[in-house]
């Protein structure tokens, strides 16, 4: 009995952790801009989760506006894993 609580006690902090942000907006921010080969005059960043259970990553949206209304002349999606910090992936691929 001991050892099963001890197994769940384990399996709740593991789970605890791997949801916990880490990386605040701002981290989030510089590291996709450091991540693209323009600079951005527009940034957009929103929280989403993924995958079960829901791990949390930053989506940052970097874009420059074309001469066109509603288009872009520069635009990059970035998703960043907001516990450990790591870079998932970079849409379109940059640098």
């Amino acid at each position: 009995m001991i050892v099963a609580v001890l197994v769940l006690a384990f399996v709740v902090a593991q789970t605890c952790q791997k949801s916990q942000l880490r990386l605040t907006k701002d981290q989030a921010i510089a590291k996709a801009q450091a991540q693209v080969n323009f600079e951005p005059q527009r940034t957009q960043i929103r929280m989403v989760r993924q995958g079960i259970p829901g791990r949390p990553y930053w989506v940052v949206s970097l874009s420059s506006p074309g001469k066109t209304p509603g288009t872009f002349s520069e635009l990059a999606v970035v998703r960043i894993d907001a516990n450990t910090g790591k870079v998932k992936d970079v849409n379109p691929p940059q640098r």
